[in-house]
């Protein structure tokens, strides 16, 4: 039976070129790989983008009201590869795992497990609930320690409020910073004062 795969981290720590790794091994044995991204992700339009410098068109971009079944009924699948799995619903991770266990296609998401406020977002905690298979993909804090938060700055300066889900377009100077706790606490103690 194939397994539903969770591999999550902190931001920065190489999820989508693990992602354009996997979905090449896939192809360079002749599969098929049908890769996934959640619409609300407008960075890069259609396409996940590394940080490398690489990416690579998606298959389907997957609005909040759609479905994954209908488009893997037309064509034959070996392996769906979700990126930034976070945005997922429940309900369409659900269906993920409905498809791992009557269809026996592996299915590899990656994604965050939190946002900048510490609380998880609805597609990752369902898939920490199910999955078959839970993975921590490791990055580091400035500080050297393991990053596991995400923080957010807007204008360069780190905020503790706001929308869950804000993407960093380059236009509204918001951007993101995998953290160790300790220093995600000292950020939001001195942002108090």
């Amino acid at each position: 039976m194939s397994k539903l795969y969770f591999r999550y981290s902190a931001m920065n720590a190489g999820k989508t070129t693990a992602i354009l790794q996997v979905a090449n091994n896939y192809e360079e044995r002749g599969m098929n790989v049908l890769l996934i991204k959640p619409a609300v992700d407008t960075k890069g339009d259609n396409k996940v983008v590394s940080r490398l410098g690489i990416d690579r068109e998606v298959d389907i971009l997957l609005s909040a009201k759609d479905t994954v079944l209908p488009h893997i009924d037309s064509e034959k699948v070996d392996a769906i590869i979700v990126d930034e799995a976070q945005f997922l619903t429940p309900k369409q991770v659900d269906e993920l795992f409905y498809i791992t266990k009557t269809r026996s296609i592996p299915i590899l998401c990656y994604g965050l497990r939190t946002d900048f406020q510490m609380k998880g977002f609805p597609g990752a905690s369902r898939l920490l609930e199910i999955a078959d298979d839970i993975e921590e993909i490791k990055t580091i804090c400035r500080c050297g320690k393991k990053a596991t938060l995400n923080m957010r700055f807007v204008g360069g300066k780190p905020t503790f409020s706001g929308s869950q889900v804000v993407i960093d377009n380059g236009e509204d100077n918001v951007t993101y910073e995998s953290v160790c706790g300790e220093c995600y606490l000292k950020k939001k103690n001195n942002a108090k004062k």
